[in-house]
């Protein structure tokens, strides 16, 4: 390994079950990029090891005795910040220590393996190899509050009537790795009175409703997890649940959202090409299309119908992109207007409306 882009991508497994460290170090090892270089059994040994290994990426248990997984991430992303992937859970107290831990700035989450998922232990490898990989390049966040994130806009201000018609304009945006606190961004500032919102976040159906709980509570549109035929109004956002395709169908001169438990398009469900087809095929030039941080490609094709049928068409630039993979495949694709940092995407979203 002559040089750093060569060289092993070195892994400490923090968890305090030793049955989980053994099978974490067998699975990551199975790659010949990764080397997992230590095991600690809490955070206490693992400060030393981080100390004495100098790690490229970390995997962190979420519960442990002693100082539980969040508490230690918080230190860590203050003293040293690192690429952190969290190992959670899918429980609801695991997915709202997780969605702490993103927000705290973890890079991404994998469920806890479990003895008895022996016939998937090859996806799940998979899995968390991929996102190990991913986390040794991802741009650590650094945590900001509202008002240095946004300056003097901690709401951006009440869209003008007239501008667009609220029940016939409607915004789709579309997330992966790093999507749960960029997606917060964009909600904290959008107006009470915005039109319509889809969201489409890769996540497990434990987490999808505490996330869209979450969101509410900072976001002054209504922000809930969405429920098939239920209608789309104005001032509401609607996030697509675990395990299921969120579509947006039209129901006379109203819309509506559809859940489907259709096969996984681009491995995922729910999948951003499958809402953002949707709204193309149903909306064309009244929808705007937002494509945030994330690994892989979901939601490029589909944002490039929604450009062919007149949407405007919005991503996440690679400096503020914890992972610019899906917003990069749209870019590459020619089928974006507005390439923007991440603290921009709600004003650029607000001039498109008041523009549109």
């Amino acid at each position: 390994m002559s040089n750093f882009s060569n060289r092993k991508i070195r892994v400490l497994v923090v968890d305090d079950s030793a049955l989980i460290r053994n099978m974490l170090t067998e699975m990551l090892q199975q790659d010949p990029m990764i080397e997992v270089v230590g095991v600690a059994h809490d955070p206490f040994m693992a400060r030393d090891k981080i100390k004495q290994l100098n790690p490229d990426v970390l995997t962190l248990d979420v519960e442990m005795p002693r100082m539980d997984g969040v508490t230690f991430l918080r230190n860590l992303m203050r003293l040293r910040p690192m690429p952190v992937v969290m190992v959670s859970t899918l429980t609801q107290k695991g997915s709202e220590i997780t969605l702490d831990a993103l927000e705290l700035g973890a890079v991404d989450f994998v469920s806890k393996p479990t003895v008895d998922i022996a016939h998937t232990l090859g996806d799940y490898a998979e899995e968390i190899i991929a996102k190990i990989k991913v986390a040794s390049n991802a741009r650590v966040r650094e945590l900001k509050p509202v008002s240095e994130r946004h300056g003097a806009d901690a709401v951006l201000p009440t869209i003008k009537p007239g501008h667009f018609k609220t029940t016939d304009q409607l915004i789709a945006l579309g997330a992966s790795t790093g999507g749960t606190e960029a997606i917060r961004e964009v909600l904290e500032v959008m107006p009470a009175d915005s039109p319509a919102m889809v969201i489409t976040q890769h996540i497990p159906e434990a987490f999808s409703k505490p996330f869209a709980e979450r969101m509410n509570r900072c976001s002054q549109m209504n922000v809930s997890e969405a429920g098939d035929g239920e209608q789309i109004v104005p001032g509401h956002a609607y996030i697509a649940p675990g395990d299921r395709h969120l579509l947006v169908v039209r129901d006379g001169a109203r819309f509506r959202c559809r859940l489907s438990d259709g096969p996984p398009v681009n491995r995922h469900r729910p999948s951003v090409d499958v809402m953002f087809r949707s709204v193309a095929q149903n909306i064309g030039p009244n929808a705007i299309g937002v494509i945030l941080t994330g690994m892989g490609a979901d939601g490029a094709k589909g944002m490039q119908e929604m450009k062919e049928t007149g949407s405007h068409t919005i991503a996440q630039d690679e400096k503020t992109s914890v992972v610019w993979g899906m917003p990069g495949v749209a870019v590459g694709l020619g089928c974006v207007d507005d390439v923007v940092p991440l603290g921009s995407v709600a004003r650029k979203i607000h001039n498109a409306l008041e523009n549109g």
